[in-house]
């Protein structure tokens, strides 16, 4: 599960209990993800504040599934594929069309969004691989670029804050040698309308 001793849902108590009935689906099966922060509550309490809010609220303009999108590509690039699994499952069925998810991912493992994404897309994923390999390298006129494919300044600080996201999970993972056993597979909080269910569906 990981590399680390976690607490499992069944020992939890106290406010690690708390946490873990916020967010576990209806069969009780918490993510490996968030079961790796299980010694420190406070951090798993952290995460998915972020990931909530980054991913899976109404403020947010660009369509969710564009934005598990450019988590695919980004945790492709990472080559953390524990985040690439759960967020493709996530992503296919936001667009409920098997035949375009395969297109996706196929584009995006081949690392050629420009196969799947129109021209808008795949500027928005240009900065996402650009964001996550060479972040150094961003300059203002990465910003330029988005704008003049119809992003304002909003839904560019939301793509922003998804690559970094992802790369923040793919790190927690990667480094903590977090796997899929025994996770259901794509499970989100989907009910963006409420900041503060968490309950994954």
């Amino acid at each position: 599960m990981t590399w680390i001793k976690i607490v499992s849902f069944e020992e939890a108590r106290g406010r690690l209990r708390q946490l873990y009935e916020r967010i576990a689906h209806a069969s009780g099966n918490v993510d490996n993800i968030m079961l790796a922060h299980s010694l420190r509550p406070h951090s798993m309490e952290g995460h998915m504040q972020l990931y909530k809010n980054v991913l899976h609220h109404t403020g947010n303009s660009i369509d969710k599934w564009f934005l598990e999108a450019l988590g695919v590509y980004v945790s492709l690039l990472n080559r953390c594929y524990y985040c690439v699994e759960h967020h493709f499952q996530g992503m296919r069925r936001l667009i409920d069309d098997d035949g375009k998810a395969t297109a996706i991912r196929a584009g995006l493992q081949a690392d050629q969004p420009a196969a799947a994404f129109d021209a808008a897309q795949t500027a928005a994923m240009a900065y996402a691989r650009k964001l996550t390999l060479t972040a150094n390298a961003v300059t203002e006129d990465d910003f330029v670029i988005l704008r003049e494919h119809g992003f304002d300044d909003g839904q560019v600080l939301e793509i922003n804050q998804v690559v970094a996201y992802f790369n923040y999970a793919n790190r927690t993972v990667l480094g903590l040698g977090v796997h899929t056993d025994g996770d259901i597979i794509g499970l989100s909080p989907n009910q963006s309308d409420d900041p503060d269910n968490w309950q994954h569906s």
